[in-house]
């Protein structure tokens, strides 16, 4: 039988914050820290039988040690993200062969979506939840610098094919163990886990997530965040 592990990250520096609270998964939101939201809803769907919480250093690990689901291993984080992820996946039992990687900065995660990925990433490998891009984007492109302003192009992206990836994001085991080898063999940079297995050219299933479910990045969304639980 397959068994499913979740990677909580919780080390994020959360320098956009401003110095407004001192941990953003550990800020008070409805009652509760940013990551027992994301602790309970993944406990709730019943998908993972181990997790792995990644810490910024001992002070964090102590906090989010009372919030952690279990069975669960605590594992430092690195300096960037992929860093902490790929701390994440060594540290990993052996038996494990599915794993869902999730941004608690994103506490509105639902345990119903959690049974849905869980579902699809056991026939297509790789899944994201994500959302419909609304807004007209455009590519800039600066063409020239002088003394009486930049020279640039704008080109009009097809809305129609633009999707904003959320987490979680799930994977196979042995597919994003190998994707997070390749973005090390080229030493590559990347913001989110879909884009390692982009690098070997596999297939990544979306799941369109028709509620909002934001990242607390700066002082404005924790109110944002609150009224949404509010509803």
């Amino acid at each position: 039988m397959s068994r499913t592990a979740a990677i909580l990250l919780a080390a994020g520096t959360g320098s956009r914050m401003q110095g407004t609270v001192d941990d953003k998964v550990l800020a008070p939101l409805a009652g509760r820290p940013v990551f027992a939201h994301s602790a309970v809803a993944f406990m709730a769907s019943g998908i993972a039988d181990f997790y792995v919480v990644v810490y910024r250093d001992q002070r964090q690990m102590t906090e989010l040690a009372a919030y952690a689901p279990t069975p669960s291993a605590l594992v430092a984080g690195g300096r960037e993200r992929q860093d902490s992820v790929m701390n994440a996946l060594s540290s990993l039992p052996g038996d494990i062969d599915y794993v869902f990687i999730h941004d608690c900065a994103r506490p509105l995660i639902r345990p119903e979506q959690l049974v849905a990925l869980h579902k699809i990433v056991r026939r297509e490998n790789a899944v994201v939840l994500a959302h419909r891009v609304t807004d007209t984007i455009k590519e800039h492109t600066i063409m020239s610098r002088g003394k009486a302003g930049d020279s640039s192009r704008l080109r009009t992206l097809d809305r129609a094919k633009l999707w904003a990836m959320e987490t979680p994001q799930v994977f196979s085991r042995e597919l994003i163990v190998r994707a997070y080898a390749k973005v090390v063999s080229l030493g590559r940079r990347i913001t989110d886990d879909a884009a390692a297995v982009e690098l070997l050219r596999e297939p990544v299933a979306l799941l369109e997530n028709p509620y909002p479910n934001p990242k607390l990045t700066t002082p404005a969304d924790l109110a944002y965040l609150e009224f949404l639980l509010s509803r």
